[in-house]
């Protein structure tokens, strides 16, 4: 796999970088909008608690950038971020499908 570096600086003037498949941000959000079913079961509606390992609220991802979202995406599949269903979800994704996926709700909620 090819990696690029994306560098992150924080409103509190933190900085750092982060790994992301080569071409990330050239996802395309019309295949993510295609690809994002299985996303939408939890993240596509307001308020919604899982109770599947814990009560757990899933996150907006609509807004979030483009490389938070491939990261997190990156963790889940390594299994450096632990969640039993992300795990799982992520595991499935090629780095092209996060690449969609994540340039498409960067789009989204702004």
């Amino acid at each position: 796999m090819i990696l690029s570096r994306v560098t992150i600086t924080l409103a509190a003037g933190v900085t750092f970088a982060l790994a992301m498949p080569a071409g990330a941000a050239d996802g395309d959000p019309a295949e993510g909008q295609q690809k994002k079913q299985t996303c939408e079961g939890c993240h596509g509606i307001t308020g919604y608690r899982t109770a599947y390992p814990t009560v757990y609220s899933a996150p907006k991802l609509g807004g979030q950038s483009v490389a938070y979202l491939v990261k997190a995406l990156q963790d889940y599949r390594s299994g450096a971020r632990q969640h039993p269903s992300m795990n799982g979800v992520a595991g499935s994704l090629s780095d092209q499908d996060m690449a969609d996926l994540a340039v498409y709700y960067a789009g989204e909620g702004k």
